[in-house]
């Protein structure tokens, strides 16, 4: 085999004028009988390699780049100037695999946060392996988005200073709070504390979000533009709205029953069964069906104890109005979660 590796450095001697097919084809020769015989190489026979490979690789294309990085990231192998080239090199499909492969020397991948940006930084947190010195320096140079990679990462460790430098950046950073909260390895004091923070937050949250939501509501049945549903006669609406006190009076209002008649686009008996069930007054509960605005209906439907599937049956089925975009839905389909049936039900009773 050595024999067979000096032969190829023979030919780099003579390779003046090569193809940049001929090259790719020497770096893949190469790299296979490398990896081939990865395990019975010796610490001077992988210098060789790791010579010759980086000779090669500077005459090759992006593409054999990328599968060098792909072969030797996928072997774990430690080939110090190749790891290295293959780290700074400009091209992500390059250096990625390299960056979260357990053959690059840790002192490269300090030098790779030093001087490269977010991507790079966000490959390293995504290691498999993380010790806390790594940790740390990417806790103290990564914006946020490497804050949560790190905290979602297992293995990633961290010292004493680093989870409480972590800590500091979640108190204004919900969703890192969240999910440092997850993290079993955490000091119990520290997690304590982020926890006290994210229970108050929340608490914060809801009870400023139904006045909030209930400000919005008085807004759209305020001003609501005509849409394609036409108000209904107020008559019409007082008897369906007797109609419907009638069935909950015999105990048969139910989720199904609002949405057979959301299913008919029988909206009438909807906005009266809606009214039964919430204490709104039907006018109000119309408005907000007639409204493109579905917050006010959605809460609406939550506080009338209605499933998420009869709300979206409601909100999507509306007669005259066009339909609700997949990305309102899902915002709204939110709103319906995060509101308890309390929260709701103050928020639409007028």
């Amino acid at each position: 085999m050595e024999t067979a590796t000096l032969q190829l450095l023979a030919e780099l001697d003579a390779t003046e004028g090569w193809p940049a097919e001929r090259w790719a084809a020497v770096l893949d020769r190469t790299a296979k009988l490398f990896l081939c015989s990865i395990e019975k190489l010796s610490a001077s026979q992988i210098e060789l390699f790791d010579s010759v490979l980086g000779r090669l690789i500077d005459h090759v294309d992006t593409q054999s780049l990328t599968k060098l990085s792909q072969k030797l990231s996928e072997a774990n192998c430690s080939l110090p100037q190749v790891t290295r080239r293959l780290a700074f090199d400009g091209n992500e499909s390059v250096w990625a695999p390299v960056l979260k492969s357990g053959g690059v020397a840790q002192g490269v991948l300090l030098e790779v946060i030093a001087s490269s940006g977010l991507a790079h930084h966000l490959a390293i947190a995504s290691r498999h392996s993380i010790d806390h010195s790594l940790s740390d320096t990417l806790i103290q140079r990564g914006p946020s988005a490497v804050h949560q990679a790190l905290a979602e990462n297992r293995g990633a460790q961290m010292s004493e200073a680093g989870w409480v430098r972590l800590a500091e950046f979640a108190q204004n950073d919900p969703k890192l709070a969240e999910k440092l909260a997850r993290r079993r390895d955490m000091p119990d004091s520290i997690k304590r504390e982020i926890q006290t923070r994210l229970e108050d937050a929340q608490m914060r949250l809801q009870s400023s979000r139904p006045r909030a939501m209930r400000d919005q509501i008085e807004d759209t049945v305020a001003s609501r533009a005509t849409s394609g549903m036409p108000d209904p006669d107020p008559s019409d609406l007082a008897r369906a709205q007797a109609r419907m006190a009638e069935v909950a009076r015999k105990g048969k209002l139910r989720d199904s029953t609002v949405n057979r008649a959301a299913a008919g686009r029988d909206y009438l008996d909807v906005a009266a069964a809606l009214a039964v069930l919430t204490g709104s007054p039907a006018n109000v509960i119309w408005a907000l069906i007639a409204s493109e605005k579905i917050e006010g209906l959605v809460l609406s439907c939550k506080a009338g104890r209605l499933s998420w599937g009869t709300t979206k049956m409601v909100v999507r089925n509306r007669p005259g109005l066009p339909p609700v975009p997949a990305e309102e839905l899902a915002k709204a389909q939110e709103t319906f979660q995060s509101f308890s049936l309390s929260a709701a039900q103050r928020t639409v009773r007028f």
